[in-house]
């Protein structure tokens, strides 16, 4: 009936990765820009949100 350190440690990563997704798509960046930084987010999203922090949009 506890809660699973794991479980609750992925669902703070999905509501990063979510969160960064969306602030990504609300982005001042080009609609190219805009998709290849929400793919790289869905598809590698350890490595792509730590690359994204660094060196995504900003603002």
């Amino acid at each position: 009936m506890g809660v699973e350190v794991g479980g609750l440690l992925g669902l703070i990563w999905l509501v990063i990765v979510i969160w960064a997704v969306v602030k990504g798509a609300k982005s001042s960046a080009g609609g190219l820009a805009k998709l290849l930084w929400i793919l790289l987010l869905l598809l590698a999203p350890v490595v792509g949100l730590v690359i994204w922090l660094l060196m995504g949009p900003k603002g």
